[in-house]
């Protein structure tokens, strides 16, 4: 490699209005996020120290190499700071993930999002001055006991208190449009997609009839969407 042209600015150079990421950490979390946006033709570099990691990914993802992120030698050689997104996906390494975060805000990095696996991990990373703190398997934690405990079939968080869900309309609707269902009014919930036998996603409206079977989009406050949802 070249020291002296970061290897991003001659990738960069072909088209200058690719949208890049790239990806440090290639465990189940880091090689799950990387092949989804390569998957989804998002220009992706992937960043292991594990040789048999990288080997794997090699024709998978955009890029892929092998080199020890805690080193601003090599960060400096692949360019990563001038990426759109660096998401640092290092988890069970605490202190590598530290030093990695530490060595992108200091190198100017654009958007920094970085994986916690504590609370405490999660703090020093604030403290660090990165945004995009992620804690997946806590998120991923809460999303399955809402979907357990609930008739619920997908559920997104937005916010502590605002979700979406999706859910089979409840039988206290059916036959009816949702300006005669009052769905917001009795229920504190608005229905905006409604999925029915056509197997379409369409836009919910007050003259909107719903049927035994249909599939609803629901958003509202936690409590009250799940209330909804188990009204089947």
């Amino acid at each position: 490699m070249d020291n002296s042209t970061p290897f991003f600015s001659r990738r960069r150079a072909k088209d200058s209005s690719a949208t890049s990421v790239a990806v440090i950490g290639l465990g189940r979390f880091g090689r799950a996020l990387a092949t989804e946006l390569a998957r989804s033709g998002t220009e992706v570099l992937g960043i292991d120290t594990d040789e048999d990691i990288v080997q794997s990914l090699n024709g998978v993802l955009t890029h892929v190499v092998r080199a020890d992120s805690t080193k601003q030698v090599a960060l400096e050689q692949l360019g990563v700071a001038q990426f759109d997104r660096v998401v640092v996906g290092i988890g069970t390494d605490i202190q590598a993930s530290i030093l990695t975060t530490s060595l992108l805000k200091r190198m100017g990095a654009r958007s920094i999002w970085a994986k916690a696996i504590s609370e405490q991990h999660g703090l020093i990373l604030e403290q660090l001055g990165i945004e995009h703190v992620i804690f997946p398997e806590a998120d991923m934690g809460r999303r399955v006991a809402h979907l357990v405990r609930g008739a619920m079939l997908d559920y997104v968080e937005f916010d502590r208190d605002l979700v979406v869900a999706k859910t089979v309309a409840p039988s206290e609707i059916v036959g009816k449009t949702l300006e005669e269902a009052a769905v917001r009014r009795k229920h504190g919930v608005t229905i905006v997609k409604v999925r029915g036998a056509d197997g379409e996603w369409h836009a919910a409206g007050a003259s909107s009839v719903i049927s035994a079977g249909d599939l609803l989009i629901v958003i509202g406050p936690v409590d009250r969407t799940e209330r909804f949802a188990a009204l089947q």
